[in-house]
């Protein structure tokens, strides 16, 4: 399978660089073709201007690049911390940018009868990693998990992805080396499971 690890996060020693490199070692490992962006290491420019707005095409070499990973692509990764109930500034113009009207999704009459989007990717999955400092069962029930939303109602929804999956682990600034490491296994888990290892 060809998989497309995005990871967003600017300390290059953090939590996320391990989860994200963990991943692409099983994964290569597994015999699969991985793409590895780390969006921070490559200076992605996250702003899009206005001649961007103004028409379907980019000329930013490296939003086209992606972009044309993504035509190819049966799954994508993203790993990113939980920053004010959001992904960085940094992968959120990578969505704005990559994941265009046009490119990723477009608006139609579905087989319903209803007008909406349709999905123009052949992604099959989307599992989506994040991170952070305030307790998964604070984020459920008193912020009502605006992640959650974002890439299960959102992206997975007007992208059409059949398959996505979110997991979050917290609390990051108080966990322990034995901790990390499970999650990590864990996630290692979670994309076997969604990618098994070529026989």
């Amino acid at each position: 399978m060809n998989i497309s690890i995005i990871l967003a996060h600017p300390y290059s020693q953090s939590f996320n660089h391990g989860l994200a490199q963990a991943l692409r070692n099983t994964l290569t490992a597994a015999g699969h073709s991985v793409r590895y962006h780390d969006l921070q290491a490559e200076h992605f420019d996250p702003v899009m201007t206005i001649e961007e707005l103004g028409t379907d095409l980019s000329k930013d070499p490296q939003v086209i690049q992606h972009q044309h990973e993504l035509k190819t692509c049966d799954g994508i990764i993203v790993i990113h911390p939980n920053w004010w109930g959001q992904p960085p500034a940094i992968l959120k113009g990578w969505i704005d940018r990559v994941l265009r009207q046009g490119m990723a999704y477009t608006f139609g009459l579905l087989p319903n009868g209803k007008h909406g989007p349709k999905g123009l990717l052949p992604v099959q999955t989307l599992l989506v990693f994040t991170t952070s400092n305030t307790p998964n069962e604070v984020e459920q029930n008193v912020l009502n998990n605006p992640l959650q939303s974002i890439w299960t109602q959102y992206v997975a929804g007007f992208c059409c992805f059949p398959n996505v999956e979110r997991a979050n682990f917290s609390v990051v600034a108080a966990s322990t080396l034995k901790q990390r490491q499970g999650w990590i296994e864990e996630a290692k888990q979670a994309a076997l499971r969604l990618f098994p290892a070529k026989k």
